[in-house]
């Protein structure tokens, strides 16, 4: 039985994200920050709206970028 997306803000998606190597390369325009990482030149974009919570879909597409599994995300954002 695969667990329920948590509700998370972009603040929380990015913290996860640095624990698994990614850094902030840059901004497109005011809204969208793009994280990547070097060892596997991954990248993802996370939209950048403070204390709004992230779409189901959205969180979806970032996991599925970075190669995290909604598991491995749960257990990183404890």
């Amino acid at each position: 039985m695969s667990p329920k997306f948590p509700a998370v803000t972009s603040d929380e998606v990015i913290k996860v994200l640095q624990k698994i190597g990614f850094r902030f390369k840059r901004q497109s325009g005011s809204s969208h920050g793009i994280y990547y990482r070097e060892i596997d030149k991954k990248r993802t974009v996370v939209p950048i709206h403070k204390g709004k919570i992230l779409k189901r879909k959205t969180l979806k597409s970032i996991l599925s970028d970075s190669g995290l599994t909604i598991h491995e995300f749960i257990k990183l954002k404890k």
